[in-house]
């Protein structure tokens, strides 16, 4: 393709998405936004482990830190604590990669409690670990707003982990009351490290009843203790195996898609998405969200992210984080879905840069209206090559052919495209413009935008099917 000047524009559909030429020095966002937030913070998580086995494999830990002797408990707790810490931020890592506020909040408090453990032992090896938290609570605070995905749970999964918890209390409330019809059962910590042993069926056998009593209230918390475990596991396994087969089915998930940033999101699937696909760079981040199963499929082995939803769906362009992309092109074969795809993108962005297509000519001022910004007219585009093509036998398809000239850049604008100001001196319809892609009235056409010979222009000085005028396409010269 060529533009004004000649030149070859590669990436047309890319630049449809930037009205405006910025080049930033620097994108500070790709430094501290929120991706770097939770690498972050699973760098912690394995600082954290590290650390903590190297406390464990001491054979006599040291705790020299200037809190050590005024926190009590501190060399039993500090020698496999930071292992302890560890597998929650594990899970809190995850649940920031899937943009959770209860994770943020779940991070805001395990990795500044971390930072305690330095001044309890005291040992070099954990001053690395310091200071990468102190880089780290910082991007939590600023990139708060970042996180505000709720925890949506199913009345099944909050029923089975209240069940838990109530199997828990019962239990450990009951055998220390219980405690003198038990063996080597003497405080709180013995109450609630037998139900834990109790329920997990492991059965050491250091705490054991010794009465009747005693045996059935043990059998009660096993009983109790398995049900309710494994509802648990069902209810909170089922919706992530769920998640899997869909993957593997070519759908991504809401969650999957929490972290995009500055894509391109592209509603329906039709004849001119597969062009559109081959026209953006590899380097450009797409979200193609549609109904069509195969599809879907087809797309997510080629390695594009897709969300198998309605595009006109307001909550499945929030999932497809519309309010976060860089341009939203719709492209079905279904003009009214893209009206109303269009419609719905709009009150979920009103900022955002829509670019839509039209199959035919009833929908295209529709698109415009309801917040397209601009609106590619397919048939008015295919009309205008056959027109240019068969008006200009000579050309043998070499850069400044009609081809290139109606689908090349004209003043900033595309032939063929309807942009949202109609007041514009330039029309991309080019019916009245002072240039034309059509070049009906204008000076100048599409297949030449800097000659005053047109193809397709009846009224200019040369025309090619004006046998009248003073020289014809032919090469015929009127004395």
């Amino acid at each position: 393709m060529v533009d004004s000047q000649g030149q070859p524009d590669e990436r047309p559909f890319e630049r449809m998405f930037y009205p405006v030429e910025r080049i930033p020095f620097v994108e500070w966002r790709e430094f501290s936004g929120a991706k770097p937030t939770v690498t972050l913070v699973a760098a912690v998580t394995v600082l954290a482990f590290v650390t903590g086995l190297s406390n464990l494999s001491q054979p006599q830990l040291v705790v020299d830190g200037p809190l050590g002797g005024i926190v009590p408990g501190t060399r039993i707790f500090v020698r496999f604590a930071g292992v302890l810490f560890a597998f929650p931020l594990a899970l809190v890592t995850f649940g920031l990669s899937r943009r959770r506020r209860i994770a943020w909040l779940a991070a805001l408090v395990l990795v500044p409690l971390l930072a305690v453990f330095p001044f309890l032992t005291g040992r070099p090896t954990e001053i690395p670990l310091f200071f990468l938290i102190v880089v780290t609570v910082p991007f939590l605070i600023a990139n708060r707003g970042e996180f505000d995905t709720a925890l949506a749970l199913s009345s099944l999964q909050v029923a089975s982990l209240t069940s838990i918890l109530g199997v828990v209390v019962y239990g450990t409330i009951g055998s220390y009351g219980l405690r003198e019809q038990f063996i080597e059962l003497h405080n709180w910590g013995d109450a609630f490290y037998y139900v834990i042993v109790t329920i997990a069926t492991v059965g050491y056998g250091d705490i054991t009843p010794r009465t009747v009593e005693a045996e059935l209230f043990s059998l009660s918390v096993i009983l109790l203790g398995t049900g309710a475990f494994t509802v648990a596991v069902g209810a909170l396994v089922g919706p992530a195996i769920e998640s899997r087969m869909a993957s593997a089915f070519g759908t991504m998930t809401a969650s999957e898609l929490a972290l995009l940033e500055d894509h391109v999101v592209v509603l329906g699937y039709g004849d001119v998405t597969e062009s559109f696909l081959d026209q953006v760079a590899d380097g450009t981040d797409l979200v193609v969200v549609t109904t069509d199963t195969d599809a879907a499929a087809r797309l997510s082995d080629a390695g594009i992210e897709v969300l198998t939803d309605d595009p006109t769906d307001e909550s499945a362009l929030v999932d497809a984080r519309v309010d976060a992309a860089r341009g939203v092109a719709v492209a079905s074969d279904d003009d009214a879905a893209n009206v109303l795809a269009v419609l719905a993108t709009r009150n979920v962005n009103s900022d955002v840069r829509i670019v839509a297509v039209a199959n035919g000519d009833t929908h295209v001022d529709k698109l415009g209206t309801v917040g397209a910004d601009e609106v590619i007219d397919l048939r008015s585009i295919g009309g205008r090559l056959l027109g240019a093509t068969v008006l200009d036998p000579d050309r043998d398809g070499d850069a400044g052919s009609p081809l290139e000239g109606l689908l090349g850049r004209t003043d900033g604008d595309f032939a063929g495209v309807a942009t949202a100001d109609p007041d514009s001196e330039t029309s991309a319809a080019g019916t009245d413009g002072e240039t034309s892609a059509a070049g009906t009235d204008g000076e100048t056409s599409a297949a030449d935008p800097d000659s005053e010979t047109s193809a397709a222009d009846p009224d200019g000085e040369t025309s090619a099917a004006d046998p009248d005028s003073e020289t014809s396409a032919a090469g015929d010269t009127e004395p």
